[in-house]
C-alpha cells in the first residue's frame, strides 16, 4: 500500500478508503439534483393551504352562501324550512 502525504496527514489506508467512499456518495448525491420539495417550500405550501382554508371557511359560513346551502339541503331531504 502506497502513503501519500496530503496537507501534511498521511493518506491511504483506512482513512483513504473512507475518503474515497464518501466522495463516491457525495458525487452521486450531488448527481441526483432537487428530487423533492425543501422545508422552505414545505413551509409555503403549509401557509398557502391554511390562508385558502380561512377564505373558504369565510366564504362557506358567510349568511348568503349558509341560506343557500340551508335551502338545498332541505329540498333534498324534502323539509320545508
Amino acid at each position: 500500500m502506497r502513503y501519500v502525504k496530503e496537507n501534511g496527514v498521511r493518506a491511504g489506508g483506512v482513512g483513504g478508503r473512507c475518503r474515497g467512499a464518501l466522495r463516491g456518495v457525495c458525487d452521486r448525491l450531488r448527481a441526483a439534483g432537487d428530487a423533492g420539495m425543501t422545508t422552505s417550500e414545505y413551509a409555503l405550501g403549509t401557509v398557502a393551504a391554511c390562508a385558502f382554508a380561512a377564505v373558504l371557511y369565510k366564504v362557506v359560513t358567510s349568511d348568503t352562501v349558509r341560506a343557500a346551502l340551508e335551502s338545498i339541503v332541505g329540498k333534498a331531504l324534502g323539509v320545508q324550512v
